[in-house]
């Protein structure tokens, strides 16, 4: 299992210098003029993880097979995008297809890059953002309510459900709030899931400040900051051209080069770390002299689940898992070493599957 994130913006905050720099590609065209982001930019990149590296090199893996996150660069947004401004009916359509939501909002001063609005604010162009899909999901609500009447009031159970999460969202939103502060019961998830409103999805905010920035972030980052707290989502500082630049060195020098500017990490690496953490995900491995490699899962997932991630039927027909933590892999060296030092266990359906955990599953085809 992977993860799709859109990259969203104002046009000219550095969306798709930093779709650059994550996919080492030069696919989306930057430029300094509103829409030069047409179509929706896909590109996937192998999730960092330095443990999948040392289980291979232990393992003596011939091959290294990462999990995967897909970025999608899509087009920038202007005020008036729920009513179909700019390129706002295609934004709208292309965010409903994401898992979550990386906002990138410019943090940073430099007057040969026209901002849309005429100023730096990135609390205001979060707002912007923000304002214009609560409308077009209340919009949507409104839509969806109407179609529901009849089978309301035939007292079709479906509907009826449907109509009170549909209602729930809706006063949340006219209060002022996004779709995602909603609390939703446990076994009204899928449902809700279902209704696809643009405010559910997670959302990141990316700061992108200025080169000299980028390890202590400045005013305008530390304000985001504040907001993100607030509205208990995420956000991470970046400088775009510094991740563009890092992007197209060879691995020593761009190690090198991330030393000279006093950060420990490219920022693709945190940008993953903290969507991650938002999408509440983790990782688990299969290890052999084949090929280690990583598997994306939600935190929570039992064993069986975890195994139908690698195909359908290792779910269907899971008999259990055989278990060794990360760490005491590495310390007995390998499954040997770890099963000399009673770190091996079996375990059945009801185990939740740790980050980290090496795994081999067993299954009736």
């Amino acid at each position: 299992m992977g993860f799709r994130m859109g990259i969203v913006g104002l046009p000219n905050v550095g969306k798709s210098t930093l779709f650059n720099a994550l996919t080492k590609t030069a696919a989306a065209q930057a430029a300094n003029f509103p829409f030069c982001t047409i179509e929706p930019n896909v590109g996937e990149v192998a999730v960092p993880d330095a443990r999948l590296d040392r289980l291979a090199t232990i393992a003596g893996s011939k091959q290294i097979i990462p999990t995967r996150i897909t970025f999608v660069d899509i087009a920038g947004l202007v005020k008036g995008a729920s009513k179909g401004e700019g390129l706002g009916n295609q934004f709208l359509a292309n965010i409903r297809e994401v898992d979550a939501i990386a906002h990138v909002l410019r943090c940073f001063e430099d007057g040969d890059v026209t901002h849309v609005e005429g100023r730096v604010d990135p609390v205001a162009d979060a707002e912007t953002i923000e304002t214009e899909l609560m409308i077009a999901d209340l919009e949507s609500i409104e839509r969806r309510l109407a179609n529901l009447v009849r089978k309301v009031k035939g007292g079709d159970k479906e509907a009826l459900a449907q109509e009170k999460l549909l209602k729930t969202a809706q006063a949340v939103l006219a209060s002022g709030k996004p779709a995602r502060t909603v609390e939703v019961a446990e076994e009204d998830e899928k449902s809700w899931r279902m209704l696809q409103l643009l405010t559910s999805k997670p959302v990141l905010y990316v700061c992108n400040v200025e080169e000299d920035k980028a390890a202590t972030g400045n005013s305008q980052s530390d304000r985001v900051a504040e907001m993100a707290k607030a509205q208990g989502a995420g956000h991470v500082v970046i400088s775009a051209r510094i991740e563009e630049e890092i992007s197209q060195l060879p691995d020593e020098e761009a190690t090198m080069f991330l030393e000279e500017m006093g950060l420990h990490e490219a920022g693709l690496d945190r940008l993953i770390r903290a969507a991650y953490a938002l999408l509440g995900l983790q990782t688990y491995f299969t290890v052999g002299p084949k090929e280690a490699r990583a598997w994306t899962i939600t935190s929570g997932t039992l064993a069986p689940q975890a195994a139908g991630v690698i195909h359908g039927d290792f779910e269907r027909g899971f008999i259990r898992a055989e278990t060794i933590a990360y760490d005491d892999y590495v310390s007995g060296n390998g499954e040997a070493g770890a099963r000399e030092a009673g770190k091996f266990r079996v375990e059945g359906k009801t185990y939740e599957v740790k980050d980290g955990d090496v795994l081999h599953f067993l299954f009736n085809a």
